[in-house]
């Protein structure tokens, strides 16, 4: 019954998403292919394409049907392959973001882009959808065995798949025994696998290196870790910047779910580092517990992007490690993490609350360290979208409980820290070099005597 209801919503999801952002028309020039306009009265049967884009046609797709197909096109065997595969689309149009990615891969880096359209078998109910998955992933995976008979190597081949797409690939790279070169899941798809086995969803085992980004774990993503590495952005739900009113409509259903896309199109686009660190928990993560990558990944951070390994510098990596990052509204997305500390002078018998403002001269970031009953130490997460060297300074805010029956105290004394993650043997906190009195509800700033290296 919740397996019906959430398919329900997503085919609702996309059929808004689709009515909005529409065919976005043919490529330019006569030789450019274009992906399928799919009919939803005329069933799901499975017309699968292979649109390849290279460095010199970036926006200029051209179709692979056949074997000679490939060697007469502008494919070259001796660069990597990015295959892209998009998800349910209920009205048959083409996905919006295609040429995005398309552009930001080609910017990024020289290699084959390879988009598949699978319009019509993702066109309709999304149960239909799901069915064409075993079908689909063996059309890929003998695609991508012509490629490998062309001399290709396995190892060369990354798989981006979008929602239902994740799944498709991690399935094509089950059908390689796992030996392709990596799998990237792009919020894969959590109605009909949350509960699937690994064999029939991506799991670690389908690449060499596979990694998930989820931005929409508590709908139309699944909130379970898939890969090696599994980026939960802002807890891997409710993105800042999205709608969280139903009456924004389209917005408010598609927003967190197509999130992964854009930040990782971001994250190709712009050079700022998107950084994230294994934690047990959110909250942990936010609560300021987490703030290096020691464990496991040795020091090395990953990274979102195309960084070999996203940057973890491990010959042999963990398992789905769940890992943690904060992020703006809109692109770049790119934050600074730091931890912020307040240590009390004395203790208190009630719980303390601080406002914590980083100010640029562009910019105000806040954050609330809170100090718990009877304990002098409070740390907090704060995002900052410039590097903490560039925070001219740092207003502080004591907010007393006050109530009509007791009133707080009127000023408190302590000591405050800060320091950019990840904090490890080469980055120390900076402090304040004195203790400083707050008076309630009163904003007291100071200069932060951090340098840039």
């Amino acid at each position: 019954m919740v397996g019906d209801l959430e398919s329900k919503l997503f085919a609702v999801l996309f059929l808004l998403s689709t009515a909005q952002a529409g065919n976005t028309g043919r490529l330019s020039g006569h030789r450019c292919a274009d992906f399928q306009t799919a009919n939803i009265l005329r069933g799901s049967k499975l017309k699968v394409q292979f649109l390849l884009f290279t460095s010199s046609s970036p926006s200029c797709g051209e179709l692979i049907l056949a074997d000679d197909d490939i060697k007469k096109s502008s494919f070259n065997s001796s660069l990597e392959t990015k295959i892209i595969i998009h998800g349910f689309r209920a009205l048959g149009t083409k996905p919006s973001w295609i040429e995005g990615l398309v552009h930001a891969i080609l910017h990024t880096s020289q290699v084959n882009v390879i988009a598949v359209d699978w319009v019509y078998g993702s066109t309709g109910a999304y149960p239909s959808a799901v069915e064409n998955v075993t079908q689909l992933a063996l059309s890929i995976s003998q695609f991508i065995s012509k490629l490998l008979a062309l001399g290709v190597s396995g190892t060369s081949i990354h798989i981006i798949g979008v929602s239902l797409g994740a799944h498709v690939g991690g399935l094509v790279g089950h059908f390689h025994g796992g030996q392709l070169g990596r799998i990237t899941g792009l919020d894969p798809a959590g109605p009909k696998y949350t509960r699937a086995s690994p064999e029939e969803r991506l799991d670690p085992g389908d690449a060499l290196f596979v990694e998930a980004i989820h931005t929409d774990a508590d709908n139309f993503g699944i909130r379970i870790p898939v890969g090696h590495i599994d980026y939960f952005v802002n807890g891997g739900k409710d993105q800042p910047g999205c709608p969280r009113f139903i009456s924004a409509g389209y917005k408010y259903l598609i927003c967190d779910h197509m999130r992964a896309v854009h930040l990782y199109v971001s994250a190709l686009k712009h050079s700022c580092p998107i950084l994230a660190f294994p934690c047990a928990s959110h909250q942990d993560f936010l609560n300021g517990h987490c703030v290096d990558c020691v464990d496991p990944f040795l020091f090395s951070c990953p990274r979102i992007g195309l960084l070999e390994q996203a940057g973890v510098e491990m010959r042999k990596l963990p398992k789905e490690v769940k890992v943690y990052l904060m992020t703006s509204t809109s692109a770049p997305f790119c934050v600074h993490h730091s931890l912020v500390e307040f240590q009390l002078q004395t203790k208190r018998n009630v719980v303390t609350s601080i406002e914590i403002t980083f100010c640029s001269n562009s910019t105000n970031d806040s954050a609330k360290i809170t100090i718990p009953k009877l304990q002098v130490m409070g740390k907090q997460l704060l995002a900052h979208r410039v590097p903490l060297c560039q925070i001219n300074s740092v207003t502080l805010k004591y907010l007393p409980k006050n109530k009509f029956w007791r009133k707080d105290e009127s000023s408190i004394v302590g000591k405050f820290c800060a320091a950019q993650l990840p904090l490890d043997s080469n980055r120390t906190m900076s402090c304040l070099p004195w203790n400083i009195t707050l008076p309630g509800n009163t904003n007291v700033s100071y200069e932060l005597p951090a340098t840039c290296a």
